[in-house]
């Protein structure tokens, strides 16, 4: 393999084991010679992953490419740690090509190099072929206990050096550049407060070096540590059983959401695996939570600290609901004291002052971001945290960096640049939709423009095979409802706010047809297709509608009415009915829900036959019955009796559900938006 090759071998190896590095943290590097496109002699560069990404999911598009005799050659001109932040940008003159391995002159194909991390200094200044730079829990617990040197001493011996906490930086790669030149033997060292770095005169010798760090700090701990680090049980404060625990986190996650929303909206992640709920139910939980994170990977994503409920889980849901908005009233004041104590004329505003991870005990961890990958993201990272906490408490103190470091971090111009180069927000982002009967047809329509304009989206059909196969394809949540019980209807929203947090935008769009005269219709034709549409559109709203009061965020409910809701048409009287039923329901819950910021429009569908489960499942033979048309020639039928003569598809629907919701309508609620292609009697007066 090239040595490129190596090097992402090696980054996908480590990246693969959560024990050895979090999400996106860390990085690692590779030295060696390629040919400089102009002058056609070797040259030494530096591979290194670039800024963002994962180790576990590395390639060659990831890796920054630079100069090693060009980004050595700024030591010389280093202007002090003052102003390191100045190299970062120094970084772009190292760049060689145009960041590909084998660089052509004039490049083919020209493309932007990776850009170079914060980090890029550790690698090229440290004398060594190969070097590893990773998070993992082992090494940051002795990293953040309180007599950190001497463990890693009692630890490694002089196999692994300490190094001092230092912002990541150029100082950084200064500073462990000379502790590997004063200790030879060293194969790696624990930086302080932050995690680990390991180098190697091959790739497969660096990650052995970075195994042998991580796995025996490992031994080390589980070898000399307390059996309970933190603390007893506090009695109360146990996991509740699993359906209680859950059905809790339920109910809470929408009030809980809409607390975490109050500065922007936020998607949430529920998790109460037992690392989770084991920490919530010790005596250490509150004096720990408020020590904070240490490692900048955890608290750039949790903030600097969580949010506790200090109630137990067996507390009356609405003690439980008064205390978590008095502590989230009083985590704002605590944020906003942070950033005054610690902000200078130069800082970034206040970004929020929001918690991103909320703990409660006996239920588990909300946690919060833009997205939904952010928001698990962010929940997996406090679980590192966690797991760093009990490491450094079972051999010491746990004792994180400053919080004045952490305000040096996370206010970073250089994050803060970050941030404002990442791409702008689709419209529907941080939105959490459900829409049901969205296995096919105009539903999965819908549910695919939605999760395209970037809402989160549940997938709720009575089909549940249909339902995950949708859900797979648009990086949603699959839930099997029948929307004619309210049981599973409260279920599929229960579903929905665990998966993300809560819910903003419900589709009512289940539905089906039966098309008979009057005296040839049964019973059971009005009952089947009053209960799906108007009492399964009332169930639907009704139990999304209580979610979207608690999280006191608005929200928007669309009906999936008809054309059929206000024009007379033939053979179709138990069809028409239960539309009419749901137009109406839109106007009732319009005026009912508008004092809750809950705006409740309609969509009037006509001649909806490709993709349509309805016209699949034999409405369309029985209207191309009534018509006198093949049923191959329903679609072409109903187009040429509308105004436009065009055809409805499914996602002329769905772009109707995505206009009413997508933020330009913020003022219309009772509306029905007619998508037939013009038809006249169906004109609304």
């Amino acid at each position: 393999m090239t040595v490129p090759e190596q090097l992402i071998a090696r980054s996908n190896a480590l990246g693969a084991d959560p024990r050895n590095t979090n999400y996106a943290g860390g990085n690692t590097s590779a030295k060696g010679d390629v040919t400089d496109p102009v002058t056609g002699a070797p040259t030494e560069v530096l591979w290194v992953k670039g800024s963002g990404g994962d180790l576990g999911t590395l390639t060659e598009a990831g890796l920054a490419v630079l100069r090693l005799d060009r980004l050595r050659a700024l030591v010389d001109v280093y202007p002090g740690v003052e102003r390191e932040d100045e190299m970062v940008a120094a970084f772009d003159y190292c760049l060689h090509g145009r960041g590909g391995v084998e660089a052509r002159f004039p490049a083919e194909t020209p493309s932007e190099p990776a850009a170079p991390s914060i980090d890029t200094a550790m690698h090229g200044l440290v004398e060594a072929p190969h070097v590893d730079h990773l998070h993992p829990d082992s090494g940051i617990a002795l990293a953040t206990a309180a007599d950190g040197p001497a463990l890693t001493k009692e630890c490694f011996g002089d196999r692994v050096a300490w190094v001092d906490w230092r912002r990541p930086g150029f100082q950084l790669g200064l500073d462990i550049a000379a502790v590997k030149a004063a200790n030879p033997r060293a194969i790696g060292v624990i930086l302080g407060g932050h995690g680990i770095t390991a180098w190697g005169a091959t790739s497969e010798e660096c990650q052995r070096n970075s195994l042998e760090i991580i796995r025996t700090a490992e031994e080390f701990l589980a070898a000399r540590g307390t059996p309970e680090p933190f603390g007893p049980v506090v009695p109360g404060f146990e996991a509740l059983p699993s359906a209680g625990r859950h059905a809790r986190a339920a109910a809470l996650a929408p009030v809980i959401r809409g607390l975490a929303s109050t500065d922007q909206r936020q998607v949430g992640h529920y998790t109460d695996s037992d690392v989770v709920l084991e920490f919530l139910s010790r005596e250490k939980l509150g004096p720990l939570a408020a020590l904070g994170t240490s490692c900048p990977d955890h608290f750039l994503r949790t903030k600097v600290r969580p949010l506790v409920l200090d109630l137990p889980g067996t507390a009356p849901l609405e003690d439980v609901v008064a205390r978590l908005k008095e502590l989230h009233a009083e985590y704002r004041d605590a944020y906003r004291g942070y950033y005054e104590r610690h902000a200078t004329p130069d800082s970034p505003a206040m970004r929020g002052a929001d918690p991103a991870i909320v703990l409660v005990p006996g239920v588990g961890m909300f946690s919060f971001g833009k997205d939904k990958q952010t928001a698990r993201v962010a929940g997996e990272f406090y679980v590192n945290a966690i797991n760093v906490m009990r490491g450094a408490e079972a051999v010491s103190t746990y004792a994180p960096i400053p919080e004045s470091e952490k305000f040096r971090i996370e206010y970073w111009t250089l994050e803060e640049a970050k941030l404002q180069r990442m791409p702008k927000p689709k419209p529907l982002a941080g939105r959490i939709a459900l829409v049901t009967g969205a296995g096919s047809g105009i539903g999965k329509a819908i549910a695919q423009r939605l999760a395209a304009e970037g809402a989160c989206v549940a997938i709720a059909d009575l089909n549940g095979d249909a339902a995950a196969e949708v859900a797979a394809e648009i990086g949603g949540t699959a839930v099997t409802a029948d929307v004619t019980d309210a049981a599973a209807v409260q279920a599929a929203v229960n579903a929905t706010v665990l998966a993300f947090g809560g819910i903003d935008l419900v589709v009512n769009n289940a539905g089906l047809s039966i098309s008979k005269p009057l005296l040839e219709t049964t019973e059971r034709d009005w009952d089947v297709q009053h209960d799906v549409m108007a009492k399964g559109s009332f169930l639907v709203a009704q139990a999304a509608a209580k979610a979207m009061v608690a999280q006191g965020i608005g929200g928007d409910i669309v009906y999936i009415s008809s054309k059929n809701s206000v024009f007379a048409g033939p053979n179709n009287v138990a069809y028409g009915a239960a539309k009419a039923d749901q137009a109406h329901q839109v106007r009732l819950l319009a005026a009912e829900l508008g004092a809750h910021g809950i705006r409740v429009n309609g969509v009037n569908p006509d001649g909806v036959v490709q993709g349509s489960g309805i016209f699949a499942g034999g409405w369309g033979a029985q209207r191309a019955a009534v018509y006198g048309v093949p049923e191959e020639k329903l679609g072409e039928f109903y187009a040429q009796r509308t105004i436009l003569k065009r055809e409805v598809l499914p996602e002329h629907v769905a772009a109707a559900v995505f206009a009413l919701t997508g933020g330009d309508l913020t003022h219309t609620t009772g509306l029905h938006v007619p998508v037939d292609a013009g038809v006249a009697a169906a004109f609304l007066r």
